[in-house]
């Protein structure tokens, strides 16, 4: 039998995916991948119970159903500032796992270069490599999560073909700051590099602190393929509904490299979703004070039991750091909490490209009672854990 594929030899399974695996095992209250136990919001699920009888059970158009990409031009025209075409700047994919992997395979090529902000999620390495392409990873230095600007310059000197923008940041909670974003911007102007931006956690943020698009920037459009999705904004991680927002000139490559990865999202899910994409400004705002309530009731529950923890800016992880408890490993920490305390966590080393073993990640996107129950279980921490 021949070889199979070099390129795909390293991957291990999703370390994200296996700790809820391990979680459903022991019984842990599972605050390691993230996505919510609470209902989505009330209308959308009764319009999914009337699409279910209606005409909606083949194929859209391949890009997306025309109304699906109206509502959502119509809402993210509002929020990013510009004005967004839905016929010719928008693919609806499975998912913005989706569609950062259209992305990534409409500006590489083999051998080509990418820039990717370290922590990162985990796929994003897993894209570039399935690109062909070859990733350069930046740091992003703790506790504030800053990158120096000569770093990132120096790693764009290597002639990058595209860099990747998670804002906000998982795992980290970092928000860039206009600051930030401009100094990534006239980089990516004077080395004529694309940027490909991953912003589910849009609409999650916690004040001060503000989201800012980074094709809304003056003479980044033209260069930014925008990836987002419904998952985390409506609570529907299992619907598979993302999207890029692209020039025509990208928007057309991509809907082809769609064509062919899964030919298109699905058709009842979108006519449902739309009703999500027609809400007012006063349910963002509700988003956000609702997170803002759960991020408060988590950090006091952390402070309460005197665990070292980031505070996050945007998105809802928290990354704990648990040197005090002498493990080598993160992820057999990580096990042995699940089954010794019975709360699911993901190892911090599987977001860093740099040696980092002293830092899991937990989210909390959680009914109240769920969170409550973590902390009460993570009381006991020092007893079982400490070696």
């Amino acid at each position: 039998m021949q070889n199979l594929s070099e390129r795909t030899a390293g991957f291990t399974d999703s370390v994200i995916r296996r700790m809820t695996r391990i979680s459903n095992k022991y019984g842990a209250v599972n605050l390691s991948q993230g996505f919510p136990d609470f209902e989505p919001p009330k209308e959308i699920l009764d319009r999914l119970s009337k699409v279910a009888y209606e005409d909606f059970h083949q194929y859209s158009i391949t890009w997306g159903a025309k109304n699906f990409r109206e509502a959502l031009a119509k809402k993210q025209s509002h929020f990013m500032g510009i004005n967004i075409d839905p016929e010719s700047e928008i693919v609806v994919t499975c998912g913005s796992t989706e569609a950062m992997m259209a992305a990534m395979m409409t500006v590489t090529n083999p051998g080509d270069k990418v820039i990717i902000f370290s922590p990162f999620y985990e796929n994003y390495g897993a894209d570039t490599i399935l690109s062909g392409a070859e990733p350069i990873y930046v740091p992003l230095v703790p506790p504030d999560f800053h990158f120096d600007p000569e770093v990132l310059e120096a790693a764009f000197k290597e002639h990058p073909k595209a860099l990747i923008l998670c804002n906000p940041s998982n795992p980290c909670g970092k928000v860039f700051t206009i600051d930030d974003l401009n100094i990534i911007a006239d980089l990516a102007k004077k080395y004529d590099t694309y940027v490909i931006t991953d912003e589910v956690y849009e609409h999650i943020v916690y004040e001060p602190n503000k989201h800012i698009y980074f094709a809304a920037l003056p003479g980044m459009r033209e260069r930014t393929i925008s990836c987002s999705s419904l998952s985390k904004t409506y609570s529907i991680t299992g619907w598979r509904l993302g999207y890029t927002i692209a020039p025509p000139e990208i928007t057309e490559r991509i809907k082809k490299v769609h064509d062919f990865l899964t030919v298109g999202a699905a058709a009842p899910l979108q006519e449902a979703a739309v009703t999500g994409l027609n809400f007012g400004d006063d349910y963002y705002k509700w988003l956000s004070n609702k997170y803002t309530e759960k991020r408060n009731l988590f950090l006091k529950g952390l402070d309460d039991i005197g665990l070292e923890h980031t505070v996050p800016e945007g998105a809802y992880y928290i990354l704990i750091d648990i040197s005090e408890f002498g493990y080598d490993s993160d992820l057999k920490f990580c096990e042995e909490l699940a089954e010794k305390v019975g709360v699911g966590a993901v190892p911090g080393s599987s977001f860093f490209r740099e040696p980092v073993n002293n830092l899991i990640r937990l989210h909390f996107a959680k009914k109240d009672e769920t969170l409550n129950e973590a902390l009460n279980r993570l009381e006991s921490i020092r007893t079982k854990m400490i070696r």
